[in-house]
């Protein structure tokens, strides 16, 4: 099998978007406000009811692998309005079988139909390539398969998947948002000993990590979190709706136990082997017209599956949603997922209001 070096074919330079006379420059954290407010712009215009908040931009400058002044582009015009955005994202690799890259950008609606979202595509797009053409010159990675992705939501202008097509980007995988109405009956779903429902705690925070990263090993598309991965992005995280289940029965022995280049969790700590972990994204509740708790996050180890653990979390997180004044529970599933996730929410009352497109190239 050739390199991804010789896979990823990338440009010794990147091609300079020209369309629409803007000047271009990479992202600052203190442009984190005007890029929310673009980004709004953008979203709102494509029929979207959640946006993304500067608090969610800032996250990308304390992610793990993130280097602004080479993986971001922002389109200014003549008076210093920023009128487009691109970026792409990148992860780490330890520990990985696959390597990734997923894009993302915008152009503000008055300036659409101009070339300037063809010309951010192939940036983007030969940016992601010369990422990982530089991965190959880790002799681990160098012969691993590689993606390219971006998300489209089914919403989204037609356009837009006219773009990713034409850029070479293919549909791969499909994702459905789902919602429940808290105001009717929830259920009541019990654990049985030595399985036990606590509280997430910063004490438990790495072994909910490893719990993660063995309850998504097989699931597409999923690669193990580092721990810097896996405390990025959290200004949204709500600890307070976020539960974890343990087995009392076990003793945790390490990292032993889990994939390799995981760290040791400290003997003594409980084995978790569930997790539910929750977000807070109120600048959302006005546009959506309800309150919500979002379940970001929720895994069953693979030995633990079958035990109602993701439905005894679940149900419990429902609860607290709705004490908390919540009147619907969202979360987002893959619709090919194997562990049987679908059917799970559509039997605690979960059902479809929208969902997304991977469009992605295989390398």
């Amino acid at each position: 099998m050739s390199t991804i070096a010789e896979r990823a074919a990338a440009p010794r330079t990147l091609p300079v978007p020209t369309a629409g006379g803007l000047t271009w420059r990479p992202w600052t954290r203190e442009d984190a406000p005007a890029l929310a407010e673009l980004m709004h712009t953008i979203e709102q215009a494509d029929g979207r009811d959640w946006f993304t908040s500067a608090d969610e931009i800032d996250d990308l400058f304390g992610a793990p692998v993130f280097e602004p002044a080479a993986d971001t582009l922002v389109g200014l015009d003549a008076d210093g309005a920023m009128l487009a955005h691109a970026r792409i994202e990148r992860f780490p690799t330890d520990g990985v079988d696959l390597l990734r890259v997923f894009l993302s950008g915008g152009v503000h609606p008055t300036r659409r139909g101009e070339g300037i979202g063809t010309d951010l595509l192939a940036w983007a797009t030969a940016r992601a390539r010369q990422a990982l053409a530089a991965s190959g010159t880790d002799a681990r990675l160098a012969g691993l398969p590689a993606r390219i992705s971006a998300h489209i939501e089914d919403g989204d202008p037609a356009e837009r998947r006219e773009l990713l097509l034409a850029g070479g980007l293919e549909p791969v995988r499909y994702f459905a948002n789902l919602r429940r109405d808290l105001s009717a009956p929830l259920p009541v779903v019990g654990l049985e000993p030595p399985l036990r429902l606590v509280p997430w705690s910063e004490a438990l925070d790495d072994a909910a990590r490893l719990a993660r990263n063995d309850s998504f090993r097989d699931l597409w598309g999923s690669q193990p979190r580092t721990p810097e991965a896996w405390r990025a992005y959290r200004s949204a995280f709500a600890p307070e709706w976020s539960f974890l289940v343990v087995d009392d029965s076990v003793e945790y022995e390490g990292s032993d136990r889990e994939r390799p280049g995981d760290e040791t969790v400290p003997p003594g700590t409980p084995y978790v082997v569930g997790l539910h972990m929750a977000g807070r994204y109120e600048h959302d509740w006005e546009s959506q017209g309800f309150r919500a708790g979002d379940t970001d996050l929720l895994g069953v180890r693979r030995a633990y599956r079958g035990r109602r653990i993701a439905a005894a979390l679940l149900a419990h997180a429902m609860r607290r949603f709705a004490d908390d004044g919540m009147e619907v529970a969202v979360l987002d599933v893959d619709t090919d997922n194997p562990t049987g996730a679908p059917a799970l929410y559509a039997g605690l009352g979960y059902t479809k209001n929208d969902g997304s497109t991977m469009y992605a190239v295989e390398l």
